[in-house]
């Protein structure tokens, strides 16, 4: 099978809109209003570890 690669030109493309959910229930991104959204680009994310293992060292 040839490896090939698909490219679409802008006109054929469609957004993508982005879920998430907030305060126990899921909302599309584009409902937000600025200030919101401001706070969605400024959220932290995380790796919860295993129980038992101890927190990483932070550097100094």
């Amino acid at each position: 099978m040839p490896n090939t690669s698909i490219t679409l030109n802008d006109a054929e493309r469609q957004p993508c809109e982005i879920w998430t959910r907030v305060m126990g229930y899921h909302r599309p991104m584009s409902s937000f209003n600025i200030g919101k959204k401001g706070e969605f680009h400024e959220r932290r994310f995380f790796v919860e570890r295993p129980a038992g293992q101890a927190p990483a060292r932070q550097a100094v």
